[in-house]
């Protein structure tokens, strides 16, 4: 059990180094940008893809519930 807990919490201490890590692409255009828009454009993008699927997992809870109550 404990070192299942100490591999886990090794990992969670890594993982936000890897991740800034696989974005130096992103992090280099919206610095080089002056005016923000790039920014902006990187973030609704962003909020576009992670809202796609909440919308699909709400949509398949809604319609097992309906399923279940009749």
């Amino acid at each position: 059990m404990k070192i299942k807990f100490l591999i886990v919490l090794l990992i969670l201490l890594v993982l936000p180094t890897v991740m800034e890590a696989q974005c130096a692409m992103c992090r280099a255009v919206v610095e080089s940008e002056s005016d923000g828009k790039t920014a902006e454009a990187i973030n609704n993008g962003i909020v576009y893809l992670m809202v796609i699927p909440y919308i699909l997992i709400a949509g398949l809870f809604y319609f097992i519930y309906k399923k279940m109550r009749g």
